[in-house]
């Protein structure tokens, strides 16, 4: 029998509080992913962002190609098609897309240091819609990276104050239609594990999403559109030393060439100068060895964006 994700509803957060700790931090010991709903995230501003979204990808690549920031290593604004590969696939993927982070004014004490969003001026909506998603899906991150804080045994807020001004981005990814001239090795997104604390995954527009099981085998990730799927990443799985799984995923290329796919994940990433070395208690619990590097998070960040293509 298929696996199927565990489905949790984020209202016993409140209601039914220990009984939702405990199921979500299981899930994540064992295959690092679940699925969530009442997270408080309208179907309709995620249609709107979906909709504003197929606008710009509808673009000519002259267009979009003005807020394509390759100094920054495509850290905001739009990555062209096929520029990004997975870690330890050399053939690119079969994707583009369009990332923003916070917002922050010029009154924040590091706002010289942060990287700024850039906004398509054809589609004023485009922020509206975008910036009002990802401040109610960091609402929701902050719950789940307090749950998970006390999962471990730990003060409630450990994670979340970590993510605090931190790098998270919110990255809205267009899949066109399988183009006849593609890398036979290309997939739209080539199994990989995210990097970051914690991915909310919003409803896609289409199927495609598959998670490596225990054996080796995949299954397909298919939930309503009620729902978000949340996975953790690289960086808690390091502090913890492996107590949370990292777990190999990916987007498979349909049956339909032609079909296009929309999917909207946030990557919840904590400030550049927090420390992922793997802390003695989750050592300890985890068999005694520590198991991951000493590291911090900006280190980190760099290492993968050179590993997937987009620094150098």
């Amino acid at each position: 029998m298929a696996r199927e994700l565990v489905k949790l509803n984020l209202n016993d957060f409140e209601e039914n509080k220990e009984d939702f700790i405990d199921a979500m931090g299981k899930a994540l010991e064992d295959i690092g992913f679940f699925a969530i709903k009442n997270h408080g995230i309208d179907l309709e501003l995620l249609e709107g962002c979906y909709k504003n979204s197929e606008k710009f990808f509808d673009f000519d690549y002259d267009k979009k190609s003005k807020y394509e920031k390759n100094e920054i290593h495509c850290q905001r604004g739009y990555t062209k098609f096929g520029k990004e590969h997975s870690k330890d696939n050399p053939a690119p993927d079969l994707k583009e897309f369009y990332q923003i982070g916070r917002t922050i004014n010029e009154e924040h004490p590091q706002y010289d240091n942060y990287l700024h969003n850039v906004w398509p001026k054809e589609i004023p909506e485009f922020k509206e819609n975008l910036q009002a998603l990802y401040s109610k899906l960091e609402e929701c991150s902050i719950k789940l990276l307090n749950a998970c804080s006390l999962f471990l045994g730990m003060e409630e807020n450990w994670l979340s104050s970590m993510a605090y001004d931190g790098n998270t981005i919110l990255r809205i990814i267009h899949y066109p239609p399988l183009p006849e001239d593609r890398d036979p090795n290309s997939v739209r997104s080539a199994q990989h594990e995210d990097i970051n604390l914690i991915t909310l995954l919003c409803a896609s527009t289409a199927s495609g999403l598959e998670v490596m099981d225990h054996d080796g085998s995949w299954f397909k990730v298919e939930t309503g559109p009620e729902y978000i799927i949340v996975d953790s990443g690289d960086m808690i799985q390091n502090i913890t030393n492996g107590i949370f799984k990292s777990t190999t995923h990916r987007v498979v290329n349909p049956d339909d060439s032609n079909m296009r796919r929309f999917s909207m994940p946030m990557f919840v990433h904590p400030r550049n100068e927090i420390d992922l070395t793997p802390l003695p208690k989750f050592i300890e619990m985890s068999g005694g060895e520590q198991k991951f590097p000493s590291i911090n998070a900006g280190t980190y960040l760099h290492q993968r964006l050179v590993e997937i293509g987009l620094a150098k």
